[in-house]
């Protein structure tokens, strides 16, 4: 975008203007001092002319006009444009359709559309973003499982080698439960996620926050069926006075802290590091997760690990 002050802007054709009008120069010599052709120096000398005092005070005579033409032969009638943007808001059809339906080239449609900004669905509300977190320790655990695949040599990924492929040999699934105030995490590998897996894990989770000094209140997971038809595990929660909040359906975000923590179980354990096989791959989690609650720092609570905000609630430790 130019300044007001450059060359040929509205100060500097009225510069031009005035070496006609004040001082009397010829058109050519206006076009000479000004280095601009003597055509030029006519076109926004007639339009000084013909401008009212008004427009010569606010320079407005001076500024770049549309290039638009004032009529455009070849546009469809106003009344046919509404006909398709009708067509548009009522069915969320493409060009293409619209045009069978209404008798206009597709390119013709999509010019009406965009013109009217229709050429694209408007894009949905996202609810806002609610961000919580506990007080204490306990207060509230999120529990979810996660499946890795199995396998008994490193595929492409690590080796570059796409001639051999690297067979499956089934599935582990990562069952984990993580703090929400501390992100104190838990994780056990097992072969399936059935209700009596479930439960004997949540038991040993449970016993290893006790350990931990973390007596828990309520435990949030999603609506899988291991969880909400799980007797064994409603018996459980029933015995250790703990409150069992499920997550909206179709809203993982509600469960968003053990969520996030399946993330970067994934990325840093799970395919961080070239494993010679999945059984080399289950045998470094127990080195990770301890990593991971008491050295890895975690910008969600100031940089610290879990461990640590579980020893020291109040922040106010040196």
């Amino acid at each position: 975008m130019q300044h007001r002050n450059a060359r040929l802007t509205p100060n500097g054709r009225f510069q031009m203007v005035r070496l006609v009008e004040e001082r009397g120069l010829t058109f050519e010599a206006a076009a000479a001092a000004s280095n601009v052709a003597a055509s030029t120096v006519w076109e926004w000398v007639t339009r000084w002319r013909r401008a009212s005092a008004e427009e010569r005070r606010s320079l407005t005579c001076l500024e770049d006009r549309s290039s638009r033409p004032r009529r455009s032969p070849a546009m469809l009638r106003g009344s046919e444009q509404e006909r398709i943007c009708a067509v548009r808001r009522r069915t969320g059809w493409g060009p293409r359709v619209i045009a069978s339906e209404v008798g206009h080239p597709h390119a013709t449609v999509h010019r009406t559309l965009r013109h009217h900004g229709l050429s694209r669905r408007p894009v949905a509300l996202r609810e806002a973003v609610v961000r919580y977190e506990w007080p204490c320790p306990g207060n509230l655990l999120h529990m979810d499982v996660k499946r890795f695949a199995r396998f008994t040599a490193p595929g492409h990924a690590v080796t570059g080698d796409r001639t051999s492929r690297s067979r499956r040999v089934g599935w582990v699934y990562a069952h984990s439960v993580i703090d929400d105030c501390s992100r104190l995490a838990y994780t056990e590998l097992h072969p399936d996620e059935r209700a009596p897996t479930v439960t004997a894990f949540t038991r040993r989770a449970l016993d290893w926050f006790l350990e931990c000094g973390i007596v828990s209140e309520r435990l949030m997971t999603d609506n899988a069926f291991a969880y909400v038809n799980n007797r064994s595990l409603r018996q459980l929660l029933r015995t250790r006075a703990i409150e069992h909040k499920r997550t909206r359906p179709y809203t993982p975000r509600t469960n968003g802290k053990v969520e996030r923590y399946q993330q970067t179980l994934a990325r840093e354990w799970g395919y961080g590091m070239a494993y010679a096989s999945s059984e080399a791959r289950d045998r470094a989690l127990p080195h990770w997760l301890s990593y991971y609650n008491e050295r890895r720092r975690h910008s969600a609570i100031g940089d610290r690990p879990p461990m640590v905000r579980v020893r020291n609630v109040l922040g106010q430790d040196s």
